[in-house]
């Protein structure tokens, strides 16, 4: 390998470990969440002992992430991504050695703060480490292992607890913390943070209201929205069209592995100028709408063609939200903001599913896919309405628009 291979390979040997602790926030949420119903023993008794494990992890998540995205800030990304793994294993193992029902809510508990630290850290150094021209490929990348994470999470969960319980279970996630750990500690060089002066809560306030952070903000929380009902309730719509577990689980997969295959592709086409954020985020949001509109549709290809449709839209919008919210960003601030999208992003994913529940229940399952879809056509609109009123937002990650102002911007 010349000196100019070298060079290109060693931020991507850089970026492999932050790949990982994406996958490992996202398999450590769903390989337990999805098989605690599952679960026999006398930990989980009841759907509210079940309810209630299920929102630990994320109500950790929405409480947290934005302050540890500023600590990373503060302190430097690294350090938060390496304490937040060691938490994430330290609180795995919690459960593993003790195995009793209170010390699973502690490790779940544990297990959500930890993911609180190193996801936003994770998402900061995504963006630290590559230039902007490279933002699309870059998150396009680390959402395509989370949403591995995602995928594997409930099927290899599943035959770890078949095989040794939730003890087994938890005590892989406990390695898979250190061994993540380690090789950050090797491989991911220390960003220093940046120099930057006092910023007020009015100025937080200012810079989070701003358009060019609500619009790619509210577009990821539309397509995690989006995505968790599609996990949630395709299975109970292809159930109630007569339709058997395989092809339920055929959906859920199609739906993962679009979400996943469209996000490096959609980074790169970011990268060459082939689409802008603008244009990618309305077309995922139509795109996941259309998605939502299929799934109105009984029988297996109403059912297929909606997992499909969600899965390629919430594929374009992710890497591009984020790409966009780097763009204009000051860099000083990306743990902030990184953190703050991923509470978006968490509110999303516990909204979308709510609002749909709420509405099938008074009508039904199709009224509340038709609400949903509803409201994510519409989003483009508002978007773009938001967007021109501000010169801040970016077309693309490669010629990004002028930043938000830096503080010390705002007091001259």
């Amino acid at each position: 390998m010349n000196s100019a291979d070298a060079a290109q390979a060693a931020p991507r040997r850089q970026m492999w470990p932050l790949y990982a602790a994406g996958f490992t926030t996202a398999f450590g949420a769903h390989g337990i969440a999805a098989n605690l119903g599952g679960f026999s023993e006398d930990a989980v008794t009841s759907l509210l002992v079940l309810g209630g494990l299920l929102a630990l992890y994320d109500g950790a998540e929405v409480l947290l992430k934005p302050l540890f995205g500023t600590l990373a800030d503060r302190v430097g990304a690294r350090p938060v991504l390496l304490g937040g793994l060691i938490a994430f294993a330290a609180a795995s193992a919690a459960y593993a050695v003790a195995d009793s029902p209170g010390w699973l809510w502690a490790a779940r508990l544990g297990q959500g703060a930890a993911a609180s630290a190193f996801s936003p850290s994770a998402s900061a150094l995504v963006a630290r480490l590559n230039p902007a021209a490279k933002h699309g490929r870059a998150f396009g990348s680390y959402g395509f292992h989370k949403s591995i994470g995602y995928t594997l999470g409930p099927l290899l969960g599943g035959v770890l607890v078949w095989a040794g319980g939730m003890r087994l279970l938890f005590a892989v996630l406990a390695v898979l913390g250190v061994a993540v750990a380690a090789w950050a500690l090797l491989a991911v060089p220390a960003v220093p943070p940046l120099p930057k002066t006092r910023q007020t809560v009015l100025d937080l306030a200012r810079r989070l209201a701003d358009p060019a952070f609500l619009g790619p903000t509210a577009a990821l929380a539309a397509a995690t929205a989006a995505l968790s009902v599609g996990v949630g309730f395709l299975p109970v719509t292809g159930a109630a069209a007569g339709l058997g577990t395989i092809a339920t689980g055929a959906a859920v997969s199609v739906l993962a592995a679009c979400a996943a295959l469209v996000q490096p592709r959609t980074g790169r086409a970011l990268d060459e100028g082939r689409i802008t954020a603008r244009g990618g985020i309305t077309a995922g949001l139509l795109l996941t709408a259309a998605g939502l509109g299929c799934a109105m549709v009984p029988g297996l290809p109403g059912l297929l063609s909606g997992a499909a449709l969600i899965g390629a839209g919430t594929g374009l919008i992710t890497p591009l939200g984020f790409a966009a919210l780097a763009a204009s960003t000051p860099t000083e601030r990306l743990g902030q903001t990184m953190g703050a999208a991923e509470l978006g992003r968490e509110l999303g994913d516990a909204g979308g599913p709510l609002l749909v529940a709420a509405i099938a229940t008074m009508t039904s399952l199709t009224y509340g896919y038709a609400a949903l879809a509803f409201l994510l056509a519409i989003g483009p609109v508002l978007i773009i309405t938001m967007l021109r009123r501000t010169n801040t937002a970016p077309n693309n990650a490669r010629t990004p628009s002028r930043p938000l102002p830096t503080d010390t911007e705002k007091t001259t």
